[in-house]
């Protein structure tokens, strides 16, 4: 019989939801990382730490990872997932986002939401009395970012100080890996074209949430200035997910902005080579990074179940005994 313990207050979030990486402090970020180290070295020790939990997953968006990462942790762990498909129509169209969150809130004991506004994942989080999980949103992708850094803190161990390169287009998941990175210490080095920059509003909450953790943001249009010395160089797609009318164009703005193995030479000699995924390749990234040693893309797909099994745990568990391996 696998061995439980009681939740006490060092193993549960400062926070009732996850809808931005600026709901976590430093501290709930290096409880996510302690527990999925120990779920992903010993998977068979948390099979039942959500026996009888039900999560419903409202997805707008295409996906394969956070989807398959979602159900695929939530069975594993003795629970259940009901996917729900609102491509057509939207969250909020058919009947409100309160009305929706208040009768989901009779049935299950959690709610995964991947949606265009991020204002719908807000509503939804204000209207339900269970936990509300942010799995993607035009804003922030904290599911993502976490896993990311996890990934990083892996392979490089201490993450204060660490110099990170993102390059391409200003988007949800540069937003999500400067406020998550800020509260890390890392140094975020964004390099995109003019026009194309993060949000400012995240750039300042990142900003000052760095202060306190030696983090630090800073801005390039010139990708070989932000890769200069970097330990990890990271981009992503040019035309995110409702953006794809934009494609043509944004592959013109962005051509000089491809990571290939010319950039990655301006990286620090073991520098990694970071995508979120889905990838274009041959668009912002050449196949011979995407497929070289350097490539650690992989190893944050699969970091992305064991991440996320923690914050279900540690969101959906209620103060309930789970196990201790």
């Amino acid at each position: 019989m696998t061995p439980v313990v009681a939740m006490d207050k060092r193993e549960q979030l400062s926070v009732r939801d996850l809808i931005s990486d600026a709901d976590l402090s430093r501290s709930d970020l290096k409880l996510i990382f302690s527990l999925a180290e120990r779920i992903k070295a010993s998977p068979g020790g948390y099979a039942q730490a959500l026996a009888g939990k039900q999560l419903a997953m409202i997805f707008e968006k295409p996906s394969l990872r956070t989807r398959t990462t979602f159900e695929v942790g939530m069975t594993s762990m003795g629970g259940f997932a009901v996917y729900l498909d609102h491509a057509k129509p939207r969250l909020g169209e058919r009947e409100s986002i309160k009305d929706v969150a208040r009768n989901l809130e009779r049935w299950v004991d959690g709610i995964v939401a991947r949606t265009y506004a991020h204002q719908a994942v807000i509503e939804l989080a204000e209207n339900a009395s269970i936990p509300v999980i942010n799995a993607l949103t035009d804003a922030l992708h904290p599911c993502q970012a976490i896993s990311d850094f996890f990934t990083l803190r892996e392979k490089f161990g201490r993450l204060q100080g660490f110099k990170l390169a993102f390059i391409g287009d200003g988007n949800n998941v540069c937003h999500s890996l400067m406020l998550t990175g800020a509260r890390l210490g890392v140094s975020l080095r964004v390099a995109t074209p003019a026009g194309f920059e993060p949000k400012p509003e995240w750039v300042e909450e990142a900003r000052s949430a760095g202060r306190s953790s030696v983090g630090a943001v800073q801005l390039f249009h010139d990708p070989w200035e932000a890769v200069t010395g970097a330990q990890a160089v990271y981009t992503d797609v040019w035309a995110s997910m409702g953006q794809e009318f934009a494609a043509h164009l944004r592959s013109q703005v962005f051509a000089s902005f491809q990571v290939n193995d010319a950039l990655m030479t301006a990286a620090d000699p073991d520098a990694v080579f970071m995508h979120c995924l889905p990838a274009h390749r041959g668009q912002e990234v050449a196949d011979s990074v995407m497929d070289s040693p350097r490539s650690i893309v992989y190893d944050q797909a699969e970091n992305r179940l064991h991440v996320q099994k923690a914050i279900m745990i540690l969101l959906m568990q209620n103060g309930a005994a789970y196990p201790s391996v």
